[in-house]
C-alpha cells in the first residue's frame, strides 16, 4: 500500500514537472524597450555650420613712403586713440653699399664733373671780361655821343653788344652752378652708409610719424624690429574690438533656404551659455571651396550680427572660431516625436506605439524635423507612448515592458 501511494505521489510530481515546463516554453516573452511620450512643445530646424568672428571694420596701416621704419611703438593688445598714439615711424633710409666697379664708376663720374665745373668756371670767367669790355666800349660809344662825335647807330650797337656779354656772363654763371650741383650728386653717390646714425635727423626725431587712424585696439604688427620699407608695405592692423560680427561658409544648397533676420545660436564659443546673433547678408555670390575629403563644394558666405552685447561677451575677440545654429524654421506648440522612434517602412514614416502591453506599427506623416525630434501631422496624438530605437526583436504585436520599470 505505502509502496503504490509513493509511484502515484513520484508520478504526480513528474507531471506537474512536465506541465510547468510546457508552460515556460509557450509563455509569450516579454521584451525590454525604451518608451517615450509624444507631448507638444516648440521646435527649431537650424543649418549649423563652425564660423568665425572678426571686426566689422579693420585698419590696416600702410607705409605711405619708402624708407627704415623704426621699431614698433606699440605691441599686439595695446590701445591706441585716434589721432594721437603713435604706431609707427618711419626714417630716410641708409645709402646703399658700393661694390668695387660700382665706387670705380662712382669716382669717375665725380672726377668728371669737376671737369666739367673747371670748364664751367673758365667760361665764367671770359664771360666776364667780355662783358667788362662791352661796358667800356658802350661807356666811350656813349661819351662820344653826347659831345656829338658818334652817330645813333654807333651807340644802339654798342648797347646791343653790352646786352649780349650780359646775358653770355649770365649764362655762363647758371652753367656754372648747375655744374657744381652735378659735382655734388656725383660726389652723394660715394656717401657711405652709417649704422649708428638710425636715420634719425640732428634733434634724434624720427623724420615721420604715423598716427592710429581709429579708436580701437592693434590686431597685428607684421614686424616688431626696424626694417627697410617699401611705399605700400603693410606695417599693422586696428580694430575697434567691440564691433564685432561672424562670418560662416554655408553650402549654396543651404544657403538658399535661410533670408536676412533669420535668428541664429551662438555656441562652442569658449564661455558659459549660449549667445544670439542675426543674419544680415547673405553674399550673392558662391566660391569653390574643397573639403577635407577632397570634394569641391559651392560655399556661400554668410554674415551675422550679434544680439547679445559686448558685456555677456568680453573675452571674444578676432577671428576667434565659433558653433552656430541659423534657425531655418520654427514652430512654438507642434506634436513632437523623438526621431529615434521613427523608422522606415516602404516610403512612408513608422512608429511603434505601446498598446496594452504590446508593440503596435502606425504610419505617421511627419513634417519638419531637425537631430532630435520630428513635427507630426498625422498618426500620432499627444499623450501615446512610442518605441526609441527598436531592436529587430521589437515587431507588431510583441509584448513590451518599460526597460525603466524592470530597473
Amino acid at each position: 500500500m505505502r509502496l503504490r501511494f509513493r509511484t502515484v505521489l513520484f508520478g504526480v510530481l513528474v507531471a506537474a514537472g512536465i506541465g510547468a515546463a510546457g508552460y515556460e516554453m509557450t509563455r509569450p516573452e516579454l521584451v525590454p524597450v525604451d518608451l517615450a511620450e509624444i507631448v507638444r512643445g516648440p521646435i527649431e530646424v537650424t543649418i549649423n555650420g563652425d564660423g568665425m568672428t572678426r571686426i566689422r571694420d579693420v585698419y590696416e596701416v600702410f607705409a605711405p613712403v619708402t624708407g627704415m621704419v623704426q621699431r614698433s611703438p606699440v605691441e599686439v593688445g595695446d590701445a591706441v586713440t585716434a589721432g594721437e598714439t603713435v604706431v609707427a615711424r618711419i626714417a630716410p633710409g641708409e645709402p646703399a653699399f658700393l661694390d668695387e666697379r660700382a665706387r670705380a664708376q662712382a669716382e669717375a663720374a665725380v672726377a668728371q664733373a669737376e671737369a666739367a665745373l673747371s670748364l664751367a668756371e673758365a667760361n665764367t670767367r671770359a664771360a666776364e671780361a667780355d662783358l667788362a669790355n662791352a661796358q667800356r666800349q658802350f661807356d666811350r660809344i656813349y661819351a662820344l655821343h653826347e659831345r656829338g662825335s658818334a652817330s645813333d647807330a654807333q651807340l644802339d650797337e654798342a648797347e646791343v653788344a653790352l646786352d649780349l656779354a650780359a646775358a653770355k656772363f649770365d649764362s655762363a654763371r647758371a652753367t656754372e652752378r648747375m655744374r657744381k650741383s652735378e659735382l655734388d650728386a656725383a660726389k652723394a653717390v660715394l656717401i657711405a652708409p652709417d649704422p649708428g646714425k638710425q636715420g634719425t635727423d640732428a634733434a634724434g626725431e624720427c623724420c615721420m610719424s604715423l598716427r592710429a587712424p581709429i579708436t580701437g585696439k592693434v590686431l597685428a604688427v607684421d614686424n616688431m624690429s626696424a626694417r627697410m620699407v617699401s611705399a605700400g608695405a603693410r606695417l599693422l592692423t586696428i580694430g575697434p574690438p567691440n564691433d564685432l560680427e561672424i562670418t560662416v561658409d554655408l553650402l549654396s544648397t543651404d544657403a538658399v533656404r535661410l533670408a536676412p533676420g533669420a535668428p541664429a545660436h551662438v555656441e562652442r564659443w569658449g564661455g558659459e551659455g549660449q549667445l544670439e546673433a542675426r543674419v544680415r547678408e547673405i553674399e550673392p555670390a558662391a566660391f569653390t571651396k574643397v573639403s577635407a575629403l577632397g570634394i569641391e563644394e559651392q560655399r556661400v558666405r554668410v554674415l551675422l550680427d550679434f544680439v547679445t552685447p559686448p558685456e555677456a561677451r568680453p573675452s571674444l575677440g578676432h577671428n576667434f572660431r565659433v558653433y552656430l545654429r541659423i534657425v531655418e524654421w520654427q514652430g512654438s506648440d507642434e506634436v513632437l516625436v523623438p526621431i529615434g522612434a521613427l523608422f522606415r517602412e516602404g516610403s512612408d514614416w513608422a512608429v511603434f506605439v505601446v498598446e496594452d502591453g504590446r508593440a503596435v506599427r502606425h504610419k505617421v506623416e511627419i513634417g519638419r524635423r531637425n537631430t532630435e525630434v520630428a513635427q507630426v501631422l498625422g498618426g500620432l496624438t499627444p499623450g501615446d507612448r512610442v518605441i526609441t530605437h527598436p531592436s529587430e526583436r521589437v515587431s507588431d504585436g510583441t509584448l513590451v515592458v518599460d526597460r525603466e520599470s524592470i530597473d
